[in-house]
């Protein structure tokens, strides 16, 4: 199903301190960019419509009521830090099921305005043998446990680290929606005040405000809305069983969900070896040994060596696999619901050969890596995205529709 789907328009509001916007305000700005980047296409050719936010509103009507949205179907979703991918994989399976033609995936968050300094949420009654920590405190403990598994020097682990850091912020600087828009040196990384365990202010990403919003249509309509579309190539998605926090085994170098996610994301795209195939990614940074672990279970480095690659160069920009050319979280800071459609912003911005000064050359394939919940305990979501449809994929459609038999296109002939 995933090769049926499209985007055919993306909108992102930049991502900040927006004291005097509402939620509502930073929706109707992402939507009615990504509306008018498709010409002829109004809100009322929108079909179906998917909203994702944690707090920020309850309900479709989250999205109906600010776009004054009548007779259309409106879903709301939650599922942690990846809601805003939650919110685009429903609207993609909708329209390749042939359910409806045209949908629209967004997110919000307004997060500055809750009066706290980290991310917060109203949990449902336990029986109290819940592990109570923050999340600096949960992921916090990733560094340590990869330094214990490869043997790395304490100098090595806190070069690796600061190195993701300096990365993210020197590519934030070059977006103008970017949060933080300076770039940062070593020794402020590393002279920061402590949060949790080794990482300090700089390593952990941001509070902020914003929002995003996509536009989906199936593969074969797509050139019918714009001439530079954006393919969904595969897509995988894990909600953890959280045994990984109850189970000896389970060390903190790695999140099995994201293994596990990628795996279905790229035996649908017909990955095989995405250290060289892939030619961006935009990770889930909210610590910086977040994306260390990442770079390792994505498939980009070998086990025990992604530090290495981090120092080498690898993932920054001119490297051979760039990381987060946004800015990542680290630079946009994370309002929840939007941080996955921001992310496919990225993708849609680079594959169209619009990114600027961060532009990747000859971008073919994008990986968007969004996780939520704490290392033992997580969802993840993994999709890739290309410059153009599978070409094995097309012909194949093409003679199923001239054989009259099953390619997912039975929606539009009914």
């Amino acid at each position: 199903m995933t090769h049926d789907v499209a985007i055919v328009g993306m909108g992102c509001t930049p991502f900040r301190d927006h004291w005097d916007r509402s939620a509502d305000d930073l929706l109707v700005e992402a939507v009615r960019e990504c509306v008018a980047g498709v010409p002829g296409l109004s809100l009322d050719d929108v079909d179906a419509f998917w909203v994702g936010t944690q707090g920020s509103g309850m309900s479709g009507q989250t999205l109906s009521r600010p776009l004054r949205l009548r007779g259309k179907p409106v879903t709301r979703v939650e599922n942690y830090c990846a809601t805003g991918s939650e919110a685009f994989r429903n609207a993609a399976f909708a329209v390749a099921s042939g359910a409806y033609d045209v949908v629209m995936a967004t997110g919000v968050e307004k997060l500055k305005d809750s009066s706290f300094s980290g991310l917060t949420a109203v949990w449902p009654p336990a029986d109290g043998t819940d592990v109570d920590w923050t999340a600096p405190a949960s992921f916090s403990l990733l560094a340590p446990a990869y330094q214990q598994a490869y043997g790395l020097e304490d100098a090595d682990l806190r070069s690796t680290l600061t190195a993701i850091a300096v990365k993210n912020h020197a590519h934030g600087a070059l977006n103008e929606r970017a949060q933080f828009r300076s770039p940062v040196t070593a020794e402020a990384v590393e002279r920061a005040p402590r949060i949790a365990g080794p990482l300090g202010v700089m390593d952990c990403s941001g509070v902020s405000d914003g929002s995003a919003a996509a536009i989906l249509v199936r593969a074969e309509d797509a050139y019918r809305y714009t001439d530079t579309p954006i393919f969904l190539r595969g897509m995988g998605f894990v909600s953890g069983s959280g045994e990984g926090l109850a189970a000896d085994e389970y060390d903190f170098t790695t999140f099995p969900e994201v293994v596990q996610a990628a795996g279905v994301a790229y035996e649908q795209a017909g990955v095989t070896d995405p250290a060289t195939q892939i030619s961006l990614a935009e990770v889930h940074d909210c610590f910086t040994p977040t994306e260390l672990v990442l770079m390792e279970d994505l498939g980009f480095s070998e086990r025990g060596q992604g530090w290495r690659d981090v120092l080498d160069g690898r993932y920054g920009l001119g490297g051979g696999l760039p990381v987060n050319t946004d800015g990542g979280l680290k630079s946009f800071g994370h309002p929840i619901g939007a941080t996955g459609l921001r992310m496919m912003f990225e993708a849609w911005t680079q594959l169209r050969g619009e990114a600027g000064d961060r532009q990747v050359p000859d971008a073919s394939l994008a990986l968007v890596q969004n996780l939520g919940g704490q290392p033992g305990s997580c969802v993840a979501f993994v999709a890739v995205l290309g410059r153009d449809r599978d070409p094995e994929y097309a012909e194949s459609a093409s003679a199923g529709a001239t054989t009259g038999t099953s390619t997912g296109d039975e929606g539009e002939a009914a």
